[in-house]
């Protein structure tokens, strides 16, 4: 028989004798000024919405700002020469070419756009010199260095080439002050909307227009859905404008903007042509819009990538530490990496509650006790976090057979579990996908025409996979054991940051990267938890409702059990085996795996106490324990 969650707090031991200074304030905070809080309830949350879309330009390649960049590019140019000279093989260069020619869809994801700059209107025009600025705080302060990248001649006028995501403010910037359309508030709500529209490391970025709650008892996902689907028709409305008035279309370029969780297809096909310098250069964001200095989160946009797309290289040898890489064949991943260019949205709860509590701490330990719960609660909320993988949200994905390479197809995994469990989730996949013949496992030779011929030959299909965008992407850093991610202690992630820079895994001046992370008040304005596990939703105003809602209840319960006192961090131990053990459960969802393995001594209090009301369980007859 099982026993409910609300139990929970017979169940669990009594913390340890031994409490450290730290624990002992943010006890006395929880039971002076926590406990009893109406925190996540009716009128207490905001909600705030983060969109990443997918941009491409439709034309022909002697119209299209990035078929023409590459033809045009000193790197290709320098190509032919040394092919020329016999220094490299042709079939590098016709790659390359059959890239350019080869495109009957004219579709050209993350492309910019080029066109004349009179045809701005005198705010819009304003508007781009403030951005060109270095140090946008410094009005009379020199030009971004890069500002040719931007500007050129053409036809003996000056052109403007810019991203999509930059696309979309200009639009706005020029829609708002045409003389036509002299209508003051419309002027003041739009130039207010312009600093929504940013951009990740390559895609359009737009963030919520105001802020959703759950007013009246209702729970807030209507509310943030209807919000987000009206922003996005209203960004359809700028593209269709841009099209018209910057005359896109009559110069041979049509923008489309839309939701899609997965790099394109022949954005991966172009990574593996070029260098991962010319890469940055073809689809690197400039952050034009968003950052007071725009270089520098260029800068800080192209340190992600460059070292992400290092740490996946350094997978292979975690790889073969595991016991999965068995021989020296591999197929080593490319030094650019199309990771970066994944669309998710980002979900994000306010407290007012906790904003004003943790403000009004007397004591001046407001920092602390605010990362000492918010790092319990994640880790609650983590175990709950495969609710939400192919019900809500999914990224689709058919793998064939040559794709099953481990050193391939597993992605960010050997960063993110432990190798018991990474062994555990390699065995599993492999025998959902189906990969044996005559009773023995088979994978990929290496060379791609002798597997494709050989998954035919053995009618090797390969796997459909819910949702690739989470295994594809670095979505959580596992801790090591002396800098553990979520103990409560301020620094820790910084600590943890710096271990994993040393191991060439991340680096240290790079954000945290987690599924499900606070959003501090120091750094914020205010406090509350950001959801990042989300890839696309089937539609907004059901499945993203429910989200949001699902959501909500899972953070508000996560809290009334942190300021009640029933979880407390010890139950749920830092080291990176426990932490491996729930996450495994996650990204487990995210492939389609049936079933996961955890010990029946697991350390892990609450996850014992979940699965203990859980149905269709068995004893493992592989895995002991």
């Amino acid at each position: 028989m099982t026993r409910p969650l609300s139990d929970i707090q017979q169940t669990l031991p009594v913390a340890p004798a031994v409490i450290s200074l730290v624990e002992k304030r943010a006890e006395r905070f929880r039971k002076n000024i926590l406990d009893g809080a109406a925190v996540f309830e009716a009128g207490d949350v905001t909600v705030g919405v983060e969109n990443e879309f997918q941009a491409a330009v439709s034309g022909a390649k002697e119209n299209v700002d990035l078929p023409l960049g590459i033809e045009h590019s000193n790197y290709f140019q320098n190509l032919v020469k040394r092919a020329e000279r016999g220094d490299m093989p042709f079939t590098s260069i016709s790659a390359l070419r059959n890239f350019l020619d080869e495109n009957p869809d004219q579709i050209w994801e993350n492309s910019w756009v080029r066109f004349p700059r009179h045809l701005l209107s005198p705010y819009a025009d304003t508007t781009l010199c403030h951005d060109l600025l270095a140090d946008k705080s410094c009005p009379h302060g020199p030009n971004r260095s890069d500002c040719n990248k931007f500007l050129f001649q053409h036809h003996g006028e000056q052109w403007l080439r810019i991203p999509v995501s930059y696309l979309l403010k200009l639009s706005l910037a020029d829609g708002i002050s045409r003389s036509e359309l002299s209508f003051p508030l419309l002027f003041q709500i739009g130039k207010r909307l312009m600093r929504h529209f940013i951009s990740d490391n390559t895609s359009p970025e737009i963030t919520s227009f105001s802020l959703a709650g759950n007013r009246d008892d209702a729970l807030p996902g209507e509310q943030t859905a209807s919000e987000t689907s009206r922003r996005f028709f209203f960004t359809q409305l700028l593209v269709c404008y841009a099209n018209r008035q910057f005359m896109l279309d009559a110069h041979g370029q049509t923008c489309h903007l839309y939701f899609a969780p997965n790099p394109p297809l022949r954005q991966k096909k172009i990574n593996e042509l070029v260098s991962d310098s010319f890469y940055r250069e073809l689809f690197l964001n400039p952050c034009l819009s968003g950052w007071e200095r725009g270089e520098e989160k260029k800068r800080y946009m192209a340190l992600c990538h460059l070292t992400l797309s290092r740490s996946q290289l350094n997978g292979i040898a975690k790889l073969k530490e595991a016991g999965i890489i068995t021989r020296n064949l591999v197929i080593l991943p490319n030094t650019s990496n199309t990771c970066l260019a994944n669309n998710g949205t980002h979900i994000t709860f306010g407290s007012k509650t906790l904003t004003r509590l943790f403000a009004g701490d007397r004591d001046g330990d407001c920092h602390s006790n605010e990362k000492y719960f918010g790092d319990l609660v994640i880790k609650i909320a983590e175990h709950f976090l495969p609710l939400f993988v192919n019900t809500v949200s999914a990224a689709p994905y058919r793998l064939s057979f040559s794709d099953f390479h481990p050193e391939k197809v597993l992605g960010f995994l050997p960063h993110e579990l432990d190798y018991t469990h990474l062994r555990m989730i390699w065995r599993r996949w492999k025998k959902k996908a189906d990969l044996r013949f005559f009773g023995h496992n088979i994978t990929p030779l290496g060379p791609e025409r002798l597997d494709r011929v050989f998954g035919r030959l053995f009618r090797l299909r390969g796997d459909y996979v819910p949702d690739i965008r989470l295994v594809d992407y670095l979505v959580a850093l596992q801790s090591v054991e002396q800098s553990p991610a979520l103990d409560g202690t301020v620094g820790n992630q910084e600590r943890l940051r710096k271990d994993l820079a040393a191991m060439g895994v991340f680096d240290s001046r790079m954000a945290m990267y987690l599924p499900y992370r606070i959003r501090e008040l120091q750094s914020m304005g205010f406090s509350g938890f950001e959801g990042r596990h989300y890839s696309l939703f089937p539609d907004q105003r059901h499945y993203m409702a429910q989200a949001v809602n699902l959501q909500l209840i899972v953070t508000a319960l996560a809290w009334h059990w942190v300021a009640s006192g029933r979880i407390r961090h010890h139950h749920i131990p830092d080291d990176p085996t426990t932490e491996s053990e729930r996450r495994q459960i996650f990204f487990a969802s995210a492939i389609g795996l049936p079933t996961f393995f955890v010990r029946a001594d697991t350390k892990n209090i609450l996850l014992r106490r979940i699965l203990a009301g859980t149905r269709d369980q068995r004893h493992s007859r592989r895995y002991k324990g």
